[in-house]
């Protein structure tokens, strides 16, 4: 707890079972006083990982709901047990829980009311082995986005993301997609709204374990990405008012 914010760190999980515990043990629970973990129907044995961390609230999607999905339940969740600030972690071990308590702290002392870590800052991305088409495509795309939503974020695909619960209250991400579009339209969501995000540098770790998607999908997910950014400034424009945006 910080400033008497209750902190609750949610982990979004699809076959996380190797990397569950390294990701668990790390989270600073001087300041954090609950995590929650969603597993979206993995085909390994992250939920048996998770019972003996002693994680108490465990949510188990019968069917795979997807990335975005995934995330619905951990907020509502994370909300439901009173959570004032929420850390979203993937628990791939691929961003380091030792930010949370900078993202935390920014939050608690309403200096942010979002913060996202960000692996584009520095030189994380490809120090921690990005490979050099995603760095390209996420350069060349997070410019397109800036310029589309009038923003200078240095990227909107990082998988650490953390929020007050009124910016979860004052958004619908219930009602956006389920795939992993679901992070783009969220933050189109949250900057329609008004809310500032502040970014940290984060250093990130791309290895066997930690979870990717193939070329294919990253291309599917850049398009869609290019739809939500386009949407937001024909809405802005009061051309048209997309799907994500209404309330």
């Amino acid at each position: 707890m910080i400033n008497n914010k209750k902190v609750v760190v949610v982990l979004p999980a699809y076959n996380a079972a190797q990397t569950l515990e390294r990701t668990y043990n790390e989270i600073p629970f001087d300041i954090v006083d609950d995590v929650v973990l969603t597993d979206d129907k993995s085909s390994d044995n992250t939920v048996e990982v998770g019972k003996k961390l002693g994680i108490k609230h465990i949510m188990v999607h019968e069917n795979n709901k997807g990335y975005g999905g995934n995330q619905k339940t951990c907020y509502n969740k994370a909300l439901e047990i009173g959570a004032d600030i929420v850390i979203m972690l993937h628990p791939d071990y691929q961003y380091t829980p030792k930010l949370i308590q900078s993202m935390a702290y920014l939050i608690a002392n309403d200096v942010y009311p979002v913060v996202l870590g960000s692996r584009i800052l520095g030189k994380g991305a490809l120090k921690g082995g990005m490979p050099w088409y995603k760095y390209v495509a996420n350069r060349i795309l997070t410019l397109t986005q800036n310029i589309l939503l009038n923003q200078k974020l240095s990227e909107y695909h990082t998988g650490y993301r953390s929020f007050s619960k009124e910016v979860l209250n004052a958004i619908n991400y219930n009602s956006i997609s389920d795939d992993f579009v679901f992070d783009n339209q969220m933050l189109g969501q949250i900057f329609y709204k008004g809310f500032e995000i502040a970014e940290i540098t984060c250093p990130t770790k791309y290895f066997e374990e930690a979870s990717s998607i193939n070329f294919k999908r990253s291309s599917i997910y850049g398009l869609g990405c290019l739809k939500v950014s386009v949407q937001y400034r024909l809405a802005k424009w009061g051309i048209i008012k997309p799907a994500y945006l209404v309330d």
